[in-house]
């Protein structure tokens, strides 16, 4: 599936500016290796922009943190393929 990067800019932008994370700093949903992700994925639970969110981190890859609530490894495992 094509991205248009102009409509997924303007996309972004929508959501983002709903979010939750956008009031917190980014250590919260980046946080060290072995840290707990209970927090930010309560956060998330709670958000407007949730589903969007997820939405994007699948489309653009994204590899790190917790996106759409759910963590790396759990996002990995919506992938095509993976299952």
């Amino acid at each position: 599936m094509s991205i248009n990067t102009s409509t997924a800019a303007t996309d972004t932008a929508a959501w983002y500016e709903l979010a939750l994370c956008a009031q917190t700093g980014p250590g919260f949903f980046f946080p060290e290796p072995g840290s707990s992700l209970r927090d930010a994925k309560r956060l998330c639970g709670a958000c407007e922009g949730r589903a969007a969110c997820l939405e994007y981190a699948l489309a653009n890859d994204e590899r790190f943190g917790v996106w759409g609530g759910l963590s790396e490894s759990e996002r990995l495992a919506l992938r095509p393929g993976r299952r």
